[in-house]
């Protein structure tokens, strides 16, 4: 029988192909995607590196001038905005015993200039203008006729300086309202708030250089985040022929008196400009106006105000800057209308009853606001002015104990770095320098105590480091330079 399974025709089965995708790319193309990937990234995080660490901040303002967005690259504050608590030994009983401390506290001699300060009563106002500027030069000295001449006098502009200081005296002889016309305003450039101001200030009297001429003095280093109110003093002092000087414990009534006798006043201040955080600002007093409870500055950076009037702040948002500051002035005036100044200012012509003044203020304050950061700080710093650094050292330690104080405050005040190290404290110098440095190295004032504490424990390889550093910011840094010479 045949073999059927032989005789059948072969047969062959074609199964469709399977469907496996699109073809996989070329791994050149997966592994460039990947490469670009890594490239952008590293791109992005060089950029923020770029721009927190090489770039110094006026470059930075800058490119956030042109670009808003970048200011998310820059560095953040300080957590909360606030300086860091210092671990020191809460000691509640030192602190209270300050705010019993007499008001007539008895200091020995001070070894050094210290500013004055008062109690201010804070209401909120400013000024209108009214008149023309008093004509003065910076080359020569002032005739005296033009230093007898204000804006809205209480006596006769021909009056003799003795007539006028009598007709100042009584408290209620102050007008309304006055202004002192005549200043030039100059809109700060990059980090430049003290030289122009103090530019603003004197060209009140004639003075014809810009900010750029104060700053190269003042500030060689433009980065330099703070000129205090004793180097602009001492900058009027050695070019031009008027004065200047510096007292805490300012009072609103005193400001008045000094606007209505025709002399320009610097106040320091506390400021939170939109999209900045705190920060040390100065001011030039222009105009005051008591029925609208407003003072007028002319302000580096703000401006000149509504119909260049002045930029109009109330009293009690001046009070509440200036008190940062231990309510500090700057009055600058022609040598001939001294006896009128110190007239005006009574008991705060004397720096050490100006301290006295400002302690007064600060204890009462910290008394009906315990959790007043700037109270105690306001205390230290009087007390400093005093030579009490013990007590001062107290009153720095409750400051910042709060935990309130904003985190560039000793940027511009440095009374704690003086009680520190004169109770012997050198550990907290060093951390206070060191939190300063963290947040900007442009601050001659952190290396030069540094260097006092090297010096002190022997070091003086590195005390004579640090003096060097200091002077390499800030090569007028008086302080440094004594320090150096001193050691050397």
């Amino acid at each position: 029988m045949p073999d059927l399974h032989d005789t059948q025709p072969s047969r062959s089965y074609h199964y469709p192909p399977r469907d496996t995708g699109p073809p996989a790319p070329p791994k050149f193309l997966f592994w460039g995607v990947i490469f670009i990937f890594i490239l952008v990234v590293a791109g992005i995080a060089g950029v923020v590196i770029g721009f927190r660490e090489v770039l110094q901040p006026a470059q930075q303002q800058r490119i956030i001038d042109q670009l808003p967005f970048m200011s998310a690259l820059r560095r953040p504050t300080p957590a909360g905005g606030v300086f860091p608590t210092l671990a020191v030994v809460a000691d509640d009983n030192s602190a209270l015993a300050l705010l019993d401390m007499p008001l007539d506290i008895a200091a020995p001699a001070a070894t050094e200039p210290a500013a004055a300060i008062t109690p201010t009563s804070p209401q909120p106002t400013l000024a209108p203008p009214t008149e023309t500027p008093r004509p003065a030069v910076l080359d020569e000295p002032p005739p005296t006729a033009a230093s007898e001449q204000t804006t809205e006098t209480i006596a006769e502009p021909g009056a003799s300086a003795a007539t006028r200081i009598a007709a100042a005296a009584p408290a209620n002889a102050l007008p309304s309202a006055a202004r002192i016309s005549g200043v030039r305003h100059q809109q700060q450039t990059w980090n430049n708030c003290g030289p122009a101001t103090i530019t603003m200030a004197l060209s009140y009297y004639g003075w014809q250089q810009d900010q750029a001429y104060a700053g190269s003095r003042l500030k060689p280093n433009r980065e330099d985040k703070n000129v205090s109110p004793h180097e602009l003093a001492a900058f009027v002092a050695e070019e031009t022929f008027v004065k200047a000087i510096v007292r805490m414990g300012g009072t609103f009534e005193l400001l008045k008196r000094l606007v209505n006798e025709g002399f320009p006043v610097i106040i320091e201040t506390g400021a939170m400009f939109e999209a900045y955080d705190w920060i040390g600002h100065y001011r030039v007093l222009i105009a005051y106006d008591d029925s609208l409870e407003l003072f007028y500055f002319f302000d580096s950076f703000l401006g000149v105000g509504a119909g260049a009037q002045g930029v109009a702040i109330s009293y009690a948002q001046v009070d509440s800057g200036w008190q940062a500051f231990n309510r500090t002035f700057i009055v600058v005036y022609e040598p001939q209308r001294e006896d009128l100044l110190r007239a005006l200012l009574d008991a705060h012509w004397d720096e050490r009853d100006a301290a006295q003044f400002a302690f007064d203020a600060a204890q009462e304050e910290a008394r009906r606001q315990p959790q007043n950061a700037f109270a105690w700080l306001n205390m230290g710093t009087s007390l400093v002015a005093l030579d009490r650094h013990d007590e001062a050292a107290v009153a720095f330690d409750q400051a910042n104990r709060t935990g309130k104080l904003p985190w560039r405050i000793f940027w511009y005040q440095f009374g704690i770095f003086e009680a520190y190290f004169a109770v012997g404290r050198y550990d907290d110098v060093l951390s206070l320098a060191r939190i300063n440095q963290n947040n900007s190295s442009e601050l001659e004032e952190t290396y030069y105590w540094q260097g006092r504490v090297r010096e002190a424990q022997g070091n003086r390889q590195g005390a004579e480091s640090l003096y060097r550093r200091a002077l390499a910011y800030n090569p007028n840094y008086a302080d440094a330079r004594a320090a150096l010479e001193n050691l050397n």
